[in-house]
């Protein structure tokens, strides 16, 4: 599935001008994504095909954990607008760790409070975008 989805994106990419690794173009990224992306899906397949790989049963499909984790995306993308940056990535990620067998509240609180100063460094002072950082009660 890597190796599929890695050079059909490449592939793809090839119709954007690919520009240089000091100046991309639209299809760079993309471009170079992909090839990881295969390359990633060989090696997992050289590993599987191997004569030391270890044999794995797949359990039942749990609906609880994809309702969980693609709810809590879905509910981020609502609640960014009215609750802003830093209480939507608070409550995607504990919500999304619910999904866990291993939950901890500890661990997913820190999860969040570390991901919440992530987003505020990386989005908000490295790339210097735009969002709502407090709920618009607020009125930020």
């Amino acid at each position: 599935m890597f190796i599929v989805l890695g050079g059909a994106f490449s592939a793809q990419a090839t119709e954007y001008s690919m520009g240089s690794a000091a100046r991309m173009g639209p299809g760079y990224f993309p471009f170079w994504l992909g090839i990881v992306l295969a390359l990633m899906g060989a090696v997992v397949l050289i590993g599987a095909l191997a004569k030391r790989a270890e044999t794995t049963s797949i359990s039942r499909f749990d609906f609880r954990i994809l309702f969980l984790v693609v709810g809590s995306v879905v509910l981020y993308g609502f609640a960014l607008q009215f609750l802003g940056l830093y209480l939507s990535v608070f409550l995607l990620v504990l919500i999304s760790s619910l999904a866990s067998h291993e939950f901890n509240w500890k661990v997913a609180v820190a999860n969040g409070l570390f991901l919440v100063a992530f987003s505020y460094l990386a989005f908000i002072r490295g790339l210097g975008l735009i969002f709502p950082l407090w709920p618009s009660a607020f009125g930020n």
